[in-house]
């Protein structure tokens, strides 16, 4: 059976398409349709035609604008023999570059991806069943909710230095929810030093005798702002803020309940990983079967290091940073708390430190351990245990010495009379001093 294959380019409320052979004989002209009904069941007619064929869907990721087409071409897959994929932007926009395309439109885009399926077809995945897709958007709501409460607490922080001075003592690491309760009821210091301290200990979590201490320091408050406007704004943002909580803790509720596996409860045993880094990492990951290797998940998220050493140059090292930001934005978190709470890592920490990398690279470095540790333990289904990643790492350092350094010149022996650069010939003058060492 002949294959065609059809690249779609979607945008907000349009996508354009172009069918081709394999051989990229065009057999549908460039053509857009709107992300309608009227739309879709054009598209489905247009497709209809070509029943006898086997036809590969190739459709770009652009932030979701893709969903509907995507859901729709998997819906006829009754009626006509299609496979449809999500193609990584990232990677067509190289290939169109590697074919020598300067000129960019949305009929060259279509025709970019459809080439790209050709060339590529034995690296897409077809079919994708993604399970965490709805629980991926609520987190990314929580997400929100959690900037906008940042942003809200900062404002409330420059409010109560001028109408609540004595109470930022209370604020510096997290405001409770009895400061905001207070602050509801008493919004300025004047009217908290004319209050009962019987009234002020009513509020939850509030005992008497600090309730005695808050009033007593408002009566000594050198608060300039106690106008009715100042009042009014920070009896709003404190009950904006108390609604933000509670809608967080819903949140996080129905994203448990939904994601109740024991792959979650599993990484809660690696020494640094909570309950919420747990859920977002394995809303991230998904099935551990989709890689089959660390380096490969390690790709997907960005976290491994892209180099460059060619000729004399001198290469430099970094993290990539291609693929989801939401992970490695979880794994900086857990990162952070590891090094301080797990013994394993804060040593290797401290010796990429002692090794002379600057502190940022070696939290990169130890993300990218951490990732490593955590395919392990779900490709095994093995709680956390330091003793085997030091097991794996002897056994990688012993691989690694008996590497020959030579062994680019399996052919032929590097010969130093040869028309080098000073750079290469010290370069490798040092190489034959180690491998005479190491011998």
């Amino acid at each position: 059976m002949d294959k065609y294959y059809l690249g779609i380019d979607a945008s907000k409320g349009y996508a354009d398409f172009v069918l081709i052979s394999e051989n990229l004989r065009i057999i549908e002209k460039a053509f857009r349709l709107n992300d309608t009904f009227d739309g879709h069941n054009k598209l489905f007619e247009i497709i209809s035609h070509y029943i006898d064929y086997e036809i590969y869907a190739g459709i770009e990721s652009t932030g979701g604008f893709e969903n509907n087409w995507y859901h729709m071409l998997k819906k006829v897959r009754r009626n006509i023999n299609i496979k449809v994929a999500r193609i990584n932007p990232y990677a067509v926009h190289h290939s169109a570059k590697a074919n020598m395309r300067r000129v960019t439109t949305d009929k060259i885009s279509a025709m970019n991806i459809a080439e790209y399926m050709i060339a590529h077809k034995g690296t897409l995945l077809f079919e994708d069943h993604d399970s965490f897709k709805s629980l991926r958007s609520q987190w990314k709501y929580v997400a929100l909710l959690n900037k906008q409460r940042t942003q809200i607490i900062n404002q409330l922080h420059s409010l109560l230095y001028a109408s609540h001075p004595q109470l930022l003592k209370h604020c510096r690491d997290v405001i409770n929810q009895w400061i905001l309760k207070l602050l509801i009821q008493y919004p300025t210091a004047k009217q908290l030093s004319r209050a009962r301290i019987s009234t002020v200990a009513k509020i939850p979590y509030l005992s008497e005798r600090r309730a005695a201490s808050l009033v007593n320091d408002a009566k000594r408050t050198v608060a300039s702002s106690t106008d009715n406007i100042s009042a009014q704004l920070i009896k709003n943002i404190s009950s904006k803020l108390l609604d933000i909580e509670s809608e967080i803790s819903e949140q996080f509720k129905l994203i448990r309940s939904n994601c109740d596996l024991p792959e979650v409860e599993l990484l809660t045993t690696f020494v640094g990983i909570g309950e919420k880094a747990a859920l977002g990492l394995i809303m991230e990951i998904g099935a551990i079967e989709r890689f089959s290797s660390a380096k490969k998940m390690a790709s997907f998220f960005g976290l491994h290091p892209v180099f460059k050493i060619s000729g004399d140059g001198i290469g430099g090292v970094r993290m990539s940073k291609h693929g989801r930001k939401e992970p490695r934005k979880i794994l900086f978190l857990v990162s952070l708390t590891a090094i301080t709470s797990n013994e394993y890592i804060r040593t290797i920490y401290l010796s990429s430190l002692e090794k002379g990398m600057s502190k940022m690279a070696a939290i990169g470095k130890i993300m990218h351990k951490i990732m490593r540790i955590i395919y392990g333990m779900l490709r095994t289904q093995t709680a956390y245990d330091p003793a085997i990643d030091q097991f794996n790492r002897n056994k990688e350092i012993k691989v690694k010495q008996k590497i020959n350094n030579w062994e680019d010149y399996r052919y032929q022996v590097a010969d130093n009379d040869a028309p080098i650069s000073n750079r290469q010939y010290k370069k490798r003058k040092r190489q034959k001093e180690s491998q005479l060492v190491n011998q």
